[in-house]
């Protein structure tokens, strides 16, 4: 695991490895990394009528571990009115956020998961970045498969987020734009993709 407070060093290192991944991108994966929050935003408000406050928490709620597709038709379920398929944790959390609650007062919002729910909600946010596996991966500038990654420590995900801020003002893009592309750069040289992946193939995973 990466440490939890980094020397000023490392931190520098993991911004230049976020920096080179991103110049990595061809013109077509910037425009779909650049697209990815603006669509999942489209999504949410579709499903859940009109309420993409609920509809970007139910979605946040349901993504833990889950592959995009999976969490898409998870969250899609849920508001058809069969909540299945994850934790009992993650289930309640959806539950409450649909009966009404404020997300940001359902979801932890330091992590993850709350952070997704951010970039869903106002993919324009200028602090919010999901920090998923494959983005501390970036970070780190090497695979870790599927090691833990202890990003449920507030400390290293915010270490992980300042990176990627940092990064961002380098590029002169936002965040989680910077952490978008870099996902879609990673895991298409990792997975050797050749064909254009839809939105439906991209994944959040933990």
């Amino acid at each position: 695991m990466i440490p939890v407070s980094p020397s000023e060093s490392t931190r520098r290192r993991y911004v230049r490895n976020i920096v080179k991944t991103y110049r990595q991108a061809t013109e077509d994966q910037v425009v779909r990394g650049k697209a990815w929050y603006r669509t999942a935003h489209q999504l949410a408000d579709m499903m859940s009528g009109g309420d993409v406050r609920a509809g970007a928490g139910v979605i946040a709620a349901l993504s833990a571990n889950k592959a995009w597709d999976m969490n898409r038709r998870l969250a899609q379920d849920a508001f058809a009115g069969r909540l299945h398929g994850h934790v009992g944790d993650a289930l309640t959390k959806a539950a409450k956020i649909m009966a009404g609650a404020d997300p940001a007062e359902v979801l932890p919002m330091d992590i993850k998961t709350g952070n997704f729910y951010r970039c869903i909600l106002d993919p324009e946010d200028p602090e919010a970045v999901c920090i998923d596996r494959h983005a501390h991966d970036v970070a780190l500038g090497t695979p870790k498969g599927n090691a833990d990654r202890g990003l449920s420590s507030k400390g290293r995900y915010a270490a992980l987020s300042l990176a990627y801020r940092n990064a961002a003002a380098i590029l002169g893009v936002l965040p989680s734009q910077v952490q978008a592309v870099t996902w879609v750069v990673w895991t298409e040289s990792l997975a050797g993709v050749k064909r254009r992946p839809t939105l439906e193939r991209y994944s959040h995973n933990v």
